[in-house]
């Protein structure tokens, strides 16, 4: 891709384009003063020195709504993955620029224009719906250029490693026969009842697998808290919105609501002049007032010939698709209404709005509440907020303070700095606010904490305790069960391999095998463990079996290898696992990158 950036930019047409889109960002790129990623914003994270705001999370997880990736109701509970992809992002951009990948701004305004979402009708870039669309998206143009470059030195960084891998002829041959192998063979389970004698296990040896795990039994510094929460969407939920109030809603937003619609445009210029080309359209105008069908007349009469045979239909449109004009008349129709003459660029038009992209009332009728309601608390949610502000920095405790202002006092199971608990508990910086010195040490309340646009939240240790290995009389049941089962695990393998080698001696043993037939590496119905070891296993030799073992969870399973076939050749199904096995390996050294740099960077969650 950056080739052909290269590439164009040796064209004197592409430079005068370049020129435009910048002169444009100089007349409407005042909003970097107070662009997305401008603002101030309490700290959530801080990823190799650089901060990433609260602020910038609530944006990000905005967007993910607004494009219909996380749905509303899931916002709360995928803030914390969200953070996580963002403080991903920022170790492989840093890691990018210290390789000295690099973007001019030239570069980057080419990207701009040549992207079809900003084209208009005649595919040339159009300002003022690149200015329109990033609104509907969330973004300033200068937010877009600063989200674009970072995406596109992603793109250049992850191209770079994933080009580097390739899979040479001879590896791909032998993939190929591998992959339409198929094998079959024999299976038998064992389990405790295999065994001599059930498993008993001694103090020594408890202590011994204690003393060798001790890790595994270590509680870090946990706390138990008490927390406040005001939240606005629980307040909405008393609030009763009446029926009138919903409709008139339903309505307003329909106003807006993208639409579907065709025109008649009549163009003018050498062939014909802008009076003849009103003309033309008034007499559209009369027939239609005569009764006729808008699709028979922009066959006739329309001069796009791209939508004339589907009557003028230009598909559903959103506003700034086609400028302020166009979109003073459409958004103004109702269906089947049909708009004055309207001029643009590409010259006059008739427009029809055929239907409204807009759910009917009933199904909207829940979301319109919720929102009506929303807006009616907005104002007394401030104020407990206020309240909140001011009551818990002057009190002793939190129990007064729920009190005071009829709020739930929660409590917490202990919890630690690292496993966040469950619900607000695992919200970005509360961990952190609960481990502070002044919550922590000094034991005050902590700051109102932002959880999101809706909820503000105050927190107070109730007990502490510090890091410690617990007793193993306090594990000893834990203890116990891994060694048992660590024990019983070592004793059927030990059966197992006896039996391997009784039946690589050529003797017989009465056992339930189950048998499988031409196998793929794919099969259904047999345990995972079983079939792995059946295609690790060497192929037979004659008409010997090959047996071997495999360890799945508490059970042992022995293998009897009978059969080898190579299969029947499928160059489709080849050639898309060769494509797969380059993308996995592509992937994966992605995210050894990705895995590295979470390593060694300096990643700070508040």
């Amino acid at each position: 891709m950056l080739q052909s950036i290269r590439d164009r930019s040796r064209s004197w047409g592409a430079k005068i384009i370049v020129g435009a889109v910048v002169v444009t960002m100089a007349l409407f790129g005042i909003e970097s003063l107070v662009g997305l990623f401008g603002g101030s914003g309490d700290e959530v994270a801080k990823v190799n020195g650089e901060t990433i705001t609260r602020q910038e999370l609530e944006m990000e997880v905005q967007r993910a709504i607004r494009s219909g990736q996380v749905p509303p109701e899931q916002e709360r509970a995928l803030r914390g993955q969200v953070l996580e992809e963002m403080i991903g992002e920022r170790l492989l951009i840093d890691f990018a620029e210290d390789g000295g990948l690099y973007l001019s701004d030239e570069q980057l305004d080419q990207v701009i224009v040549t992207l079809p979402e900003f084209h208009d009708q005649n595919g040339r870039f159009d300002a003022d719906l690149f200015r329109n669309r990033l609104a509907s998206a969330g973004f300033t143009p200068v937010s877009f250029r600063n989200a674009l470059r970072v995406d596109l030195k992603r793109q250049q960084l992850q191209q770079g490693l994933t080009l580097s891998e390739f899979t040479l002829p001879s590896e791909r041959e032998s993939l190929a026969a591998l992959q339409r192998q198929t094998r079959s063979f024999r299976y038998h389970v064992l389990d405790e009842e295999n065994l001599a004698e059930p498993v008993e296990i001694s103090e020594e040896e408890l202590s011994a697998y204690y003393e060798e795990n001790r890790d595994r039994y270590r509680r870090p510094e946990q706390v138990r808290l008490e927390y406040v929460v005001v939240d606005k969407q629980q307040m909405a939920e008393q609030v009763e919105v009446d029926e009138a109030s919903i409709r008139a809603a339903w309505e307003e937003r329909g106003q807006d609501a993208d639409r579907r619609v065709s025109h008649i445009m009549a163009t003018y210029g050498d062939e014909r002049g802008r009076e003849e080309a009103v003309a033309r359209l008034e007499e559209v105008r009369e027939r239609l007032a005569e009764g006729e069908e808008f699709a028979d007349l922009a066959l006739e009469y329309s001069d796009d010939p791209s939508t004339a045979e589907q009557g003028g239909d230009l598909g559903v449109i959103s506003r700034g698709f086609f400028g302020d004009d166009f979109d003073e008349a459409a958004f103004s129709l109702s269906p089947g209404q049909v708009s004055g003459i309207i001029e643009t660029s590409n010259g006059l038009h008739l427009i029809q709005v055929t239907e409204l992209d807009q759910p009917p009332l009933e199904e909207l009728r829940d979301e319109l509440a919720r929102e009506l309601a929303l807006e009616q608390v907005a104002d007394e949610f401030n104020q407990r907020v206020q309240a909140l502000i001011d009551e818990s920095f002057a009190a002793d405790d939190l129990e007064s303070v729920a009190e005071s202002l009829d709020l739930e006092l929660q409590e917490s199971d202990w919890v630690s700095r690292e496993g966040a608990g469950q619900g607000v508990l695992s919200e970005p910086g509360v961990m952190s606010e609960a481990f502070s010195e002044d919550v922590l040490i000094e034991g005050f309340n902590s700051e109102v904490i932002e959880l999101d646009a809706d909820r503000r939240m105050v927190l107070r240790v109730a007990e502490h305790r510090e890091a410690t290995v617990l007793p193993l009389e306090e594990v000893r049941d834990q203890v116990a069960q891994a060694v048992e089962r660590q024990k019983r695990r070592e004793l059927l393998v030990d059966v197992a391999r006896e039996r391997v080698e009784t039946l690589r001696a050529g003797a017989e043993l009465d056992l339930e095998w189950q048998r499988v037939e031409a196998a793929t590496r794919q099969h259904d119905g047999v345990p995972r463990q079983a079939l792995q070891t059946a295609f690790r296993l060497p192929s037979p030799q004659g008409n010997d079996a090959v047996f071997g073992h495999a360890i799945d969870g508490d059970r042992v399973i022995l293998i009897a290898l009978d059969d080898v076939e190579q299969g029947e050749v499928d160059e489709q199904v080849e050639e898309f696992v060769a494509r797969m096995t380059e993308q996995l390996r592509s992937q994966s050294v992605v995210q050894g990158l990705r895995e590295h740099l979470r390593e060694t960077g300096d990643i700070t969650r508040r």
